[in-house]
């Protein structure tokens, strides 16, 4: 098993390109089950993830031609096989989106219960009861959903009593489809949701209030292929800010927008960054100074990402100040807080909160990843302390970024991955 080795003490200096949004991307691929007609999907970004949706609509037989650039094209045409199984499904918590395009489309779903990161409670109950509301059975038999519906689906107003991304994404893409009117209130409104709309708009759906909390489709009888490309990587982009600011540099990130980053942004700019920004590209530089702590409390967009909480976390070990970092989307969420004390963090932690104490210098050793963010975390502190550090378990990083050795490389940094 592979892990990364990272001598530290390297400030962060040059230009790298953002790769497309595995968030984005995921659902997206589940979508072209909707599509009578190829799709081509575009800025598909290299990670293990996406390889394994590809696997997944493959093998339900989905006809699947990749080019060197990462651009998919999908054709359902000689679909037969309506079960998304438990060896595939195992790896990945986004296989779930599958459930809603394929019992729309189909009338029928079989889809294990999805695997993932370890970071806490996840139930899918939210997405079976919107697809029970549209008139779908659904029943649960040996680790597998199983959905049916005679006929289209029917359109269904549905309150979401929790904010869900993965739910919002399988609802409007179930809906799609549907006879009559679906309104979707408490939806999710990240950026990755908005993309996975304009997407299904191009294929011919009719959905307003995009963005929104209160989505309203108008269900159509069929939705065409298109060719779409994905939205830049957010959280890529903010951990490239966060491990420049960290060690004191200065980076310009390219094919990449601020407008879904802005929490982010403001986070870094309170920590001393200087930050410019242009369509399609930002830029960070530190001058050499050493961050300042930052107070955080995470929550649905538009506010403070989950998913850039542990980079924070790492940035503050070594930031002027004490910080506080509040984690209320995730119960595990805060687990890389151990390693990073291994490393001389002075991080207490209370509940969901860390109370960070900067320090001036962490110390090399080895540590382990145990989640894709977490991992992240660990390779910012890698590349600020002491020494050579030795990042085990990396396939978690790889489910998330594309090439972070080659791309920290290019910024000047001194990483490598060796074999375990």
């Amino acid at each position: 098993m592979d892990k990364l080795l990272i001598q530290g003490g390297a400030r962060l200096d040059g230009e790298i390109r953002i790769s497309g949004a595995k968030n984005s991307g995921l659902p997206i691929l589940a979508a072209t089950l909707l599509a009578e007609g190829p799709m081509h999907i575009c800025n598909l970004p290299h990670l293990n993830d996406i390889t394994t949706m590809l696997a997944l609509l493959r093998c339900m037989g989905v006809d699947i031609t990749i080019d060197e650039k990462m651009c998919v094209e999908t054709n359902t045409e000689p679909m037969r096989e309506f079960t998304a199984p438990y060896e595939l499904v195992k790896t990945m918590r986004a296989s779930i989106l599958v459930l809603g395009p394929m019992l729309a489309r189909f009338g029928e779903a079989n889809v294990s219960f999805p695997g993932g990161c370890a970071i806490g409670s996840r139930p899918v109950d939210i997405h079976l009861r919107g697809l029970e509301a549209m008139g779908a059975t659904v029943e649960v038999d040996q680790g597998y959903i199983r959905a049916r519906c005679d006929g289209r689906l029917k359109g269904a107003h549905f309150f979401m009593d929790t904010v869900t991304v993965g739910g919002t994404e399988n609802l409007v893409m179930a809906a799609a489809l549907a006879e009559g009117r679906t309104v979707l209130e408490n939806a999710a409104r990240e950026p990755e949701v908005v993309d996975l709309c304009l997407c299904l708009e191009a294929m011919g759906a009719k959905i307003s209030g995009i963005g929104t909390a209160t989505l309203t489709i108008d269900g159509v009888e069929t939705l065409k292929g298109c060719t779409y490309k994905v939205m830049p990587d957010r959280i890529e982009t903010g951990t490239y800010l966060v491990a420049a600011a960290a060690t004191g540099g200065r980076v310009k990130l390219k094919d990449t927008r601020a407008d879904i980053l802005e929490s982010v942004i403001l986070k870094l700019e309170e920590a001393g960054a200087e930050i410019t920004c242009g369509d399609d590209w930002i830029a960070l530089d530190m001058k050499g100074k050493r961050p300042k702590s930052v107070n955080l409390k995470t929550a649905p967009y538009p506010a403070f990402p989950t998913d850039m909480q542990a980079q924070f976390t790492a940035m503050n070990a070594i930031a002027e100040g004490v910080g506080t970092v509040t984690e209320t989307i995730f119960e595990n969420r805060l687990i890389q807080v151990h390693e990073l004390n291994r490393m001389g963090a002075n991080i207490a932690l209370e509940g969901n909160t860390a109370m960070i104490t900067g320090v001036k210098q962490l110390k090399a050793a080895p540590v382990m990843a145990t989640d894709l963010r977490a991992s992240a975390s660990l390779v910012i502190a890698g590349l600020v302390a002491e020494g050579d550090t030795l990042v085990d378990r990396i396939y978690h990083i790889d489910r998330g970024y594309e090439c972070i050795e080659e791309k920290l490389q290019l910024l000047g940094a001194n990483i490598r991955r060796v074999p375990g």
